[in-house]
């Protein structure tokens, strides 16, 4: 069953990562946003699963990068959050804001947090 939800996870945080593609492409920003979030999430959870076969319950992409970085003792992951603190705390905000609040987010903005979704991606891929 571990191994299953493993999988579960990585399949969920392609189509996420899909489904926020899509509805960039529709002009759905804020549900995109919210996608994109969900997909880095999940995806981190994956490789955390993979890595230590758990993963905490927690929003946080920040927290789980780090989380990784120390799971792999590779310091380029907290290097790739000191890089990108700015684009994950904008992929953190979407969440919640996408998720209750009425928000407006800009194209560029959510096009930049399908880039670090995609590069959180690229980073789960090196270390799974």
């Amino acid at each position: 069953m571990r191994k299953e939800e493993g999988e579960f996870l990585r399949e969920r945080a392609e189509k996420f990562l899909e489904m926020g593609r899509r509805l960039l492409q529709e002009g759905v920003l804020d549900l995109a946003a919210f996608h994109f979030h969900q997909a880095s999430e999940l995806i981190l959870k994956y490789a955390l699963f993979r890595r230590t076969g758990d993963y905490p319950r927690t929003h946080s992409i920040r927290r789980l990068l780090k989380l990784l970085s120390k799971a792999t003792g590779d310091e380029g992951i907290m290097e790739f959050l000191r890089e990108n603190i700015d684009s994950l705390s904008n992929l953190e905000n979407a969440y919640m804001t996408s998720r209750y609040l009425p928000a407006e987010f800009y194209r560029e903005e959510v096009e930049s947090m399908m880039e670090v979704a995609l590069s959180i991606f690229e980073l789960v891929r090196r270390h799974v």
